[in-house]
């Protein structure tokens, strides 16, 4: 066979081959369908920097020209232009047309990203995939849904046994994970921890200092009536039991590391951090997600020396621009073990988001293997394995989902 018919194999492959979205977020309700900046899809900026900014970027301009012919506009058409069709589109149909061509088999959603309310639940998803959408619980938003529960049965805050109030958390929460371990609905479970204290987690906690942290929040609750675990000893101790738990049951922990909103100190955001935690649980197993971007390099060395360590390549699409996502799928790939690394959409509020993050990945996947095997790096079945294992065979395996891809 030729070259350029090994060529077009591997971009028949690239493109065609099923997905498993091993991380993403539910769409909204079509109520809320206009309800927070449409922006937000290629930028993980917040306020002026997203609404007033984020329309310059080399992203929104490809984001642009890629959206505008599924939405039957002219391809001269601006970042207003999309975003006053969408709104006048019929939801439904809207959902479709861009659900429809990314081919992705399976989601597993993590549904705890704080706006419950204003999203679809995680199963109305299966509409859009060949294979039942699977859950991925949000650790931190089930300690602060119990530390809340605990602290309104409490009738005087200040009157709080600091050792009776770990004693109950720490018995709800591992209750409450080991029943989700169980549960054959839930893919796996997720830490922020990256967003509260960082990603230097210590295994070594303090019971003391936890138990100072838990009576601290339930000051906090007292004042603000709103309950978020900040505190480094308890975030430290919430992580730890989730690491313990996922252990024995197989199911992995997906850590945010790198690429997010102002919210999180970029500097305790790179996954070299975790080498302890790592080492502490080595047959947990644990995914870095979001191409750990601008630390792809180091989550890549952390994957070919630790067996347990794996690396979602997501979000980067359709955050970077063309030249900047290339970058890092060969950064993905210049030391990454390629039965360990797994893509993502990161996919959320809008269908957009998902269309993007599919047709955008795929597209630079495909240029990378091609120009391997135009050095002669790679041969068509190396690249086209490499191509399945990071869209599909990977998290399949990896999060024991036992799909069979279905090829149309």
């Amino acid at each position: 066979m030729d070259l350029q018919r090994e060529l077009l194999e591997l971009y028949n492959t690239v493109f065609t081959y099923p997905a498993i979205d091993n991380h993403a977020h539910a769409l909204l309700k079509v109520e809320h369908r206009d309800d927070i900046p449409f922006e937000g899809l290629i930028s993980e900026a917040q306020g002026p920097a997203l609404t007033e900014d984020a329309p310059y970027t080399a992203a929104c301009y490809r984001a642009t020209a890629q959206l505008a012919k599924p939405l039957g506009l002219s391809a001269s058409a601006d970042w207003e232009d999309i975003k006053r069709t969408r709104r006048a589109a019929n939801y439904e149909q809207l959902c479709r047309t861009f659900m429809a061509p990314t081919r992705i088999q399976c989601i597993l959603i993590d549904d705890g990203l704080g706006v419950v309310d204003m999203v679809y639940p995680y199963k109305w998803h299966d509409q859009f995939t060949g294979s039942p959408t699977k859950r991925v619980v949000r650790v931190e938003v089930v300690a602060e849904g119990i530390l809340k529960d605990l602290f309104d049965t409490q009738l005087v805050i200040v009157g709080l046994d600091p050792l009776a109030l770990f004693d109950s958390f720490s018995s709800r929460f591992n209750a409450t994970l080991a029943a989700y371990a169980a549960d054959p609905e839930v893919a796996g479970f997720k830490s922020v921890v990256c967003y509260r204290t960082g990603l230097d987690i210590e295994s070594g906690f303090s019971r003391e200092e936890v138990k100072v942290a838990l009576v601290g929040s339930a000051l906090r609750y007292e004042s603000l009536k709103k309950v978020r675990v900040q505190d480094k000893p308890l975030n430290d101790f919430i992580v730890n039991t989730v690491l313990r738990i996922a252990s024995g049951c197989g199911k992995p922990v997906q850590f945010h590391t790198g690429l997010g909103d102002n919210d999180i100190t970029l500097s305790k955001s790179t996954p070299a951090l975790m080498q302890p935690i790592i080492k502490a649980y080595p047959n947990a197993k644990i995914v870095l997600l979001h191409s750990s971007y601008p630390f792809t390099q180091e989550a890549g060395y952390l994957t070919a020396v630790y067996q347990n360590v794996y690396l979602d390549f997501g979000e980067i699409f359709p955050f970077l621009s063309a030249d900047g996502q290339r970058d890092v799928v060969k950064q993905v790939l210049e030391l990454c073990p390629t039965n360990k690394i797994m893509w993502s959409t990161d996919g959320h509020f809008w269908p957009e988001s998902y269309y993007l993050g599919t047709l955008q990945a795929r597209d630079a996947v495909y240029q990378v293997l091609e120009a391997s095997m135009k050095r002669g790096e790679l041969n068509l079945a190396q690249a086209t394995g490499i191509a399945k294992r990071a869209f599909f065979e990977n998290a399949n395996r990896i999060y024991n989902l036992g799909l069979t891809p279905k090829i149309v």
